[in-house]
């Protein structure tokens, strides 16, 4: 494993709630960003983790490959892959979400 592969491992597996994105939650860099954290906040996540990928373009880059997903943002919860803001979505709207960030 990478360098790169290794930090986005440990972020994964050490933060139960850990979304890559553009920009900040506070200040989110492109709408599917932003769309992502009002989901989550929607959502009462309150270990939400996010690393801003504008900051690191190893990262950036290194992200799409560690889960074989082109876009950003991506969200991890509990070391598990769930997607990016279309599903995040569409998981929000079914309950399905708020299922999977309560469970313990």
């Amino acid at each position: 494993m990478s360098d790169v592969q290794q930090r986005i491992d440990d972020l994964v597996k050490n933060n139960r709630v850990m979304l890559f994105m553009k920009g900040s939650a506070q200040f989110p860099m492109c709408g599917f960003s932003g769309r992502a954290v009002q989901i989550l906040k929607a959502c009462g996540a309150t270990d939400l983790k996010t690393f801003n990928v504008l900051d690191d373009a190893e990262v950036r880059q290194g992200i799409k490959d560690y889960a074989n997903w082109p876009t950003i943002p991506q969200l991890y919860i509990k070391g598990e892959f769930i997607g990016g803001s279309d599903i995040m979505m569409e998981m929000y709207e079914s309950g399905e979400l708020q299922q999977v960030l309560s469970a313990s």
